[in-house]
């Protein structure tokens, strides 16, 4: 650190400097994260200096987030849901398996989840010591419900589903899943931190939602496809009670307990996540995310022409191909069978489609 500091021409010029070393995003078809819509960053600027964590300071702000739950829940076919804004997807689903572990006391817990789900239920289990127990995939890329059936035993605190795999694009068969969960007792968390805000705005979307009575929780995240400022990410739980069971004494704040995971949490992106609701509406979102949709299937279209077949067709915005190599300048990734894989995020809008397709076309099947 330096002894003297710098003028604020000279931090903003190195702030500059090294923000040009970014990938634009109109170069980004890997990300689930878009540019922010512009009302996000004006909410996000406006509660900069809030923290929810002290929650009685900043009364206002904690009104936003029950309203953000609120709106959510509604959504999701709960207006009663309890819960609360995360940092993302990661929280959300620590703190869903935390909640699911304290609901069945077991000396061998495991939990069930497909080999789509994602990385960030190995952290979740490393660090609460649950077994993962890996449920085989369809061909279609969802999790086969039966294969689940077999493996929940006893010690079974958790069944997991993903509505929108952040590989494929898949939903899980959750209605199933549902079924099985009810029947079984066993708490079932979807992870829908990708099409949690695509499917409801879709037409014959496939139910993943609390309107199933065996989905205990939800996980979705505001800054994917809610277009919000990073980082921006929601727990939903049917039974508002069930987050009591992750409840610290925090003696020395305007509230005696608290059951977030983090202590110190911006109410900016709350505030930026309220902002874009209730500003585009159930109408709003619907057009983006048929625009969205429009383009993948464009996108498919495109690539099969050119030779790149898609393994599977997606529920959401996120395609793939059989094709080894990208145009140069394109920032896409690869699942680990290695395919291809975009997702056709706002900002990856028919121009950008039709600019790939252009450098794509170039190029033979397997190239």
């Amino acid at each position: 650190m330096r002894e003297k500091g710098c003028s604020e021409e000279e931090i903003l010029s190195l702030l500059s400097i090294r923000k040009e070393k970014d990938t634009p995003y109109s170069r980004i078809l890997s990300s689930m994260c878009t540019l922010p819509h512009p009302i996000a960053v004006k909410a996000h600027q406006m509660f900069i200096s809030t923290n929810l964590g002290d929650p009685g300071l900043f009364c206002g702000t904690a009104e936003l987030e029950r309203m953000l739950i609120e709106r959510l829940g509604t959504l999701l076919g709960e207006p009663g849901a309890g819960g609360y804004a995360t940092s993302g997807g990661t929280e959300s689903n620590i703190q869903a398996l935390r909640i699911a572990s304290k609901l069945k006391n077991s000396k061998r817990p495991n939990v069930v989840m497909p080999d789509s789900a994602h990385f960030s239920f190995e952290k979740a289990c490393d660090m609460l010591g649950l077994e993962v127990r890996s449920v085989p995939l369809d061909r279609e890329l969802r999790m086969d419900a039966d294969r689940a059936a077999d493996l929940i035993d006893d010690d079974t605190v958790c069944m997991v589903a993903i509505a929108g795999t952040t590989e494929y694009g898949m939903v899980d068969p959750i209605g199933e899943l549902s079924r099985i969960a009810a029947e079984r007792d066993i708490f079932l968390h979807v992870d829908a931190a990708f099409g949690g805000l695509v499917l409801p705005f879709l037409e014959n979307a496939p139910k993943f939602d609390f309107s199933l009575a065996g989905v205990s929780s939800i996980s979705l995240d505001p800054h994917k496809m809610g277009m919000s400022t990073i980082p921006s990410g929601c727990l939903l739980v049917r039974e508002p009670e069930v987050l009591e069971l992750l409840n610290i004494q925090t003696p020395y704040l305007t509230v005696r307990q608290g059951y977030t995971l983090s202590g110190t949490r911006s109410g900016a992106p709350v505030a930026a996540a309220l902002a874009v609701l209730d500003h585009l509406g159930c109408e709003g979102m619907r057009a983006m995310v048929r625009g969205c949709m429009k383009n993948t299937r464009r996108l498919i279209e495109g690539m099969e022409t050119f030779g790149f077949p898609s393994p599977v067709q997606p529920d959401t915005n996120v395609a793939t191909f059989q094709c080894k190599n990208a145009p140069t300048g394109w920032k896409v990734s690869w699942t680990r069978q290695g395919h291809m894989r975009i997702v056709c995020m706002p900002h990856v809008d028919r121009s950008v489609i039709e600019a790939f397709l252009k450098d794509v076309s170039g190029k033979g099947p397997g190239e």
